[in-house]
């Protein structure tokens, strides 16, 4: 034993008798790295290296102390003879049974990754399939014809969250998963929504007209009754309402026309009240949404995901939090309006005639055109469900891949949750029948994931995340999201954490595309992946939270030919879904299906973690650049203290440029089939995106801590906006702030580094 103690000591530390010292204070480039190395002598060696070995084992006559003690007596001869027999007998059992276990047990098969050699190993609970293999079971588990009954199954006129019909498909989601041989659970939530009134209305009155009643609404509008002057700022964006600021309009308490479209209705509303507006209204433009004039409209404006009335813990029953409100909630007014509604304001504006880029028929408003808005939504407490099936993984089951999709839908919502679910379904039906059947073995789980309350801002799976961050950040690995996968056909989108990029590359290269033909990269990607699939996440999408509020690395994919006109309307149903694909819903879902089985069998199939931590290296390093190239610009105007330099976030960068370069070589230079390395370096892998998470803001006030994608005052690209406001002398400009954002940026990149790392005597302390 003290022997496997010290080769393990040897392959996970180094010689015990040597160390290597990484200097991590060089440039960028991670050039001139000084390394300092101290060799043991062989005196050390005799010795125990210490001196202590011959403390320990001899006596102050430098005799041997068991011969001294026992002599040679033949009782005591007797004695060491028949316990060296024993001994002996015992070595040998435990040798055997070593022997034996090292046989049988489960070891790393390689991924085919261009770092590391493809070798093939055995696993102790069965023997390793071949990727190719899995990939060809999985192909005949799912066919077209399939979804059909799927759809039919799971599609409800009425499933708002929380309603019987809801309810309904969260048990019919779970006998599927029950069906299908997986261990299933639920996770109750009591959530507060804002929901339009049961009796009266939501309202309007423009210039004395018509009382206009619209049935659409928009959950978490504050409530209450204005009077303001209607401005029309395009589609609600910053950049618009500071060209209505430029051509000297009037904001302040103001009612803001803006049109769908861009950016979340919540960007929306909190853009409007940065400028001083008391309430908006929003519709779809008949010129890029040509869907009707009476056609309702329905979303949320919470600047965030989950309840935000249990801002950063989670809404169970049993909870005793005192009653408090997310920041992201706003304090204005916001509702939706038919397009018919919103032509016959904007045909009535008065004041300067509209941008040509806006479209330049109508007019911008005036101080004369004055309208009422009346907002009544009702604080509702309902009971959600999450519905979780799993397949348990042979070698790491206590590390998983969570797949979801959304449930619940304003109204039909084929395409927001019904295809989602069905995907969700033939995922689960067909992977569990792989191992039940086929003899597949992951050696990690796979968590299938039922949300609901999606449409009110990803409460169910927000919530689910609030209640077991701590278990989920260590054990949680990836987030594939289904929302959306089949809105259209004539494009295919991915928004994706900066990690997943090579797994994603490598199965659209994988998997065919619609015209079978072709794979997936070769019809959409066309040789630039980057320009023309990968797109950023946006705030509202449904897997945003898992990596921006988890740290979790999360992929979130679709057939798209760009905006699908029905999203948030009652006309998202299978027959408009079918016009906007042309008729081949069936076909797309399957290769939806089959995109992220792919990559979530990838995951739980290789010995090391698909992630790419290198990454992350040039992003860090461009927003690097950024901020360094401004602070030096400001500084020429002596607008910064000669004391701030950036030369702690350089080194920041270049010490996980470095970190990540090293975690690559130490997988190149590892034993692959030691499964106790392939779990310590696949947790290396996961600390990278959590170690983005700020762990100086509150969750509360910017539940979005990740300082690269995330949003708030903490993130890099809120220093370069500060930078922007010192230089052109912004009222919101704050030295001293800016100096503390800087540092506590500085070092939670620092951080990230050192936990790449590994182990703590790998660090570097000069930083």
């Amino acid at each position: 034993m003290d022997q496997a103690r010290s080769t393990i000591s040897k392959i996970f530390n180094g010689e015990p008798h040597s160390y290597t010292r990484f200097n991590l204070t060089q440039n960028m480039e991670g050039d001139n790295s000084q390394v300092e190395m101290k060799l043991s002598s062989d005196m050390d060696e005799e010795v125990g290296g210490n001196g202590v070995g011959q403390h320990l084992n001899q006596n102050s006559n430098n005799k041997p102390s068991v011969a001294q003690n026992l002599g040679r007596k033949p009782k005591n001869l007797c004695f060491m003879a028949a316990t060296t027999l024993l001994i002996f007998i015992i070595g040998y059992l435990i040798g055997y049974l070593v022997h034996r276990k090292k046989d049988m047990a489960p070891t790393c098969e390689a991924s085919r990754d261009p770092i590391i050699e493809s070798v093939v190993y055995e696993t102790g609970a069965a023997p390793l399939m071949d990727w190719d293999d899995v990939k060809k079971l999985l192909a005949q588990k799912l066919t077209a014809a399939k979804f059909e009954p799927v759809f039919s199954e799971f599609s409800s006129v009425n499933h708002r969250a929380g309603s019987p019909g809801d309810e309904s498909l969260a048990n019919k989601v779970l006998n599927k998963f029950k069906e299908y041989g997986m261990k299933t659970w639920t996770d109750e939530h009591f959530v507060k929504v804002k929901d339009p009134p049961a009796s009266g209305s939501n309202r309007f009155v423009f210039k004395n007209g018509r009382d206009e009643r619209p049935e659409g609404f928009l959950s978490y509008s504050a409530n209450g009754t204005v009077m303001g002057a209607v401005s029309y700022a395009f589609y609600g964006q910053e950049r618009d309402f500071k060209l209505l600021q430029e051509k000297g309009i009037n904001l302040t308490d103001g009612v803001m026309l803006v049109r769908a479209g861009r950016i979340s209705f919540a960007e929306k509303v909190a853009n409007a009240a940065k400028m001083g507006a008391s309430a908006v209204l929003i519709y779809l433009d008949p010129a890029e949404y040509p869907i009707g004039d009476s056609t309702q409209l329905y979303g949320h404006v919470h600047m965030g995901s989950g309840d935000p009335y249990t801002p950063g813990f989670p809404s169970f029953n049993h909870t005793q939090f005192p009653p408090v409100q997310s920041s992201g909630l706003p304090k204005i007014l916001a509702q939706t309006i038919t397009a018919g509604m919103a032509i016959n304001i904007r045909k009535q504006l008065g004041g300067q005639t509209e941008p040509g880029g806006w479209g330049g028929r109508y007019k911008l408003g005036d101080e004369s055109d004055v309208i009422t808005v009346e907002v009544n939504n009702v604080l509702t407490e309902k009971k959600i469900n999450n519905v979780f099936g799993v397949i348990q993984g042979f070698v790491d089951a206590d590390r998983y891949v969570v797949i979801g999709a959304q449930r619940d839908a304003w109204g039909a919502g084929f395409a927001a949750s019904t295809v989602g679910t069905s995907v969700l379904a033939e995922l689960a039906r067909s992977i569990s029948d792989m191992v039940k059947n086929d003899g597949f073995k992951p050696r990690r789980s796979i968590v299938f994931a039922s949300w609901s309350a999606g449409e009110y801002g990803s409460v169910g799976a927000t919530e689910w995340l609030e209640g077991y961050l701590s278990s989920l950040s260590m054990k949680a690995f990836s987030y594939i999201n289904l929302d959306g996968v089949v809105t259209g056909q004539t494009g295919f989108k991915v928004a994706a954490s900066p990690l997943m990029h090579s797994l994603i590359e490598g199965t659209m290269k994988e998997v065919n595309s619609p015209d079978k033909a072709r794979t997936l990269f070769s019809q959409f990607a066309k040789g630039n992946i980057e320009l023309n699939v990968l797109e950023p996440f946006k705030s509202d999408n449904a897997a945003y939270p898992f990596l921006a509020f988890s740290g979790i690395p999360s992929v979130s994919f679709g057939f798209t030919s760009g905006n699908y006109l029905y999203s948030g309307t009652p006309l998202d149903t299978r027959e408009k879904l079918n016009l906007a694909t042309g008729n081949r819903v069936t076909q797309l879902a399957e290769i939806a299906t089959r995109f992220a089985g792919h990559m979530a069998l990838r995951l739980v199939h290789d010995h090391l973690l698909r992630m790419d931590v290198m990454k992350y290296n040039n992003i860090i390093r461009s927003k690097v650049s950024q901020i360094n190239s401004k602070v030096w610009a400001i500084r020429q105007k002596d607008l910064l203290p000669k004391a701030l330099t950036v030369k702690w976030l350089i080194l920041a960068s270049g010490s996980y440029s470095r970190s990540s370069r090293k975690l690559v070589e130490d997988i190149q230079n590892s034993d692959l089939e030691d499964i106790e390395m392939c779990r310590i370096l696949n947790d290396r892998i996961m600390t990278v995106e959590r170690n983005f998470l700020s762990p100086y803001v509150s969750p509360r006030e910017s539940p979005y801590r990740h300082i690269l994608l995330g949003s708030g005052p903490h993130t890099l690209d809120a220093l370069l906006n500060h930078l922007d406001n010192l230089r052109t002398d912004h009222p919101d400009a704050d030295v001293d702030l800016f100096r503390n954002q800087f540092a506590l940026a500085t070092w939670t990149v620092q951080g990230c580094a050192n936990s790449l790392a590994g182990n703590i005597w790998s660090l570097d302390n000069e930083i």
